[in-house]
């Protein structure tokens, strides 16, 4: 499994005091904004910083937006560097919900390009069953210069228009990251419509986790998201979930499993709703 995408709490305890590693808790609660946040003050992993979903890796919601959108890659360039990260730092995050919320920030560092980027097997739990050392209070680094050369947009998404253009080719595979009863549009908590995009197979992300929330074997994610591609790429895999977050979660699993390439439709399903007359399927 690839390290640099995944680390153990033993591994990262080992680094628990190397200048070259910067921490980031991204706990978070969509019922409860606030509740991550205020977990982290609590007890957190010595030298990590708090970021927050809303506040940290989202930008302004409008009409046309989905719930998360992607922030302007220049506001996240400058928040690295208020967290003391830059090329040279290997970034390891984490959360208490198997990196549901920190594969967005794995993602949004991997978008960008940024070359050492890891999520803690196991998240918070991992770290504290093995009884590493807590810390309480808010934390911060030594500001850093991140060297911001010419990246204009996030690299691996697509549209809303490209979705609606591949979602019944053959080709593409479109998964939604959602639970079951979302996708089947049986149970919508969140957002004001229920069901999936047609097109789109489920595949919940939770189903990347072994029972104590570490990632199943890399030859196990890949049987499994190989049923799911039918011999198509993994260049040819977009995914999806409610407004952009948990499905980074896939396409870390599809890293770990020796297949890259899947793209991110940031907007999600709370974007594709926000037009009434874009089709919608239940089942």
């Amino acid at each position: 499994m690839s390290l640099s995408n995944l680390v153990s709490a033993q591994s990262l305890y080992d680094h628990l005091n190397d200048p070259s590693y910067v921490i980031i808790d991204c706990r978070f609660d969509l019922t409860n904004p606030n509740k991550g946040e205020a977990e982290y003050q609590q007890s957190h992993i010595p030298g990590a910083i708090y970021a927050h979903l809303d506040r940290d890796l989202s930008g302004d919601v409008t009409p046309e937006t989905g719930r998360h959108p992607l922030p302007e890659i220049e506001k996240f360039i400058a928040l690295l560097s208020t967290w003391g990260i830059d090329q040279s730092k290997h970034v390891v995050v984490y959360d208490t919900t198997g990196g549901a919320y920190a594969s967005r920030l794995w993602w949004m560092l991997r978008s960008i390009g940024h070359p050492k980027t890891s999520l803690l097997d196991g998240g918070f739990a991992a770290w504290q069953n093995d009884h590493y050392p807590i810390a309480s209070g808010k934390e911060e680094n030594l500001p850093l210069q991140y060297l911001f050369k010419g990246i204009t947009t996030w690299s691996g998404t697509v549209t809303t228009e490209e979705v609606d253009h591949i979602r019944l080719d053959p080709a593409y595979c479109l998964i939604d990251a959602r639970t079951p009863e979302r996708y089947q549009g049986k149970l919508e908590p969140i957002d004001p419509v229920a069901g999936h995009i047609p097109g789109a197979v489920n595949r919940f992300h939770g189903n990347n986790l072994r029972p104590d929330g570490t990632f199943k074997s890399p030859d196990t994610l890949k049987s499994e998201f190989n049923a799911l591609l039918q011999d198509r790429s993994p260049q040819n895999v977009i995914v999806y979930c409610g407004s952009g977050v948990t499905s980074c979660h896939h396409i870390l699993a599809m890293e770990l499993c020796g297949l890259p390439g899947a793209r991110l439709y940031a907007g999600s399903w709370s974007q594709w709703i926000r037009d009434p007359s874009r089709p919608i399927a239940k089942s």
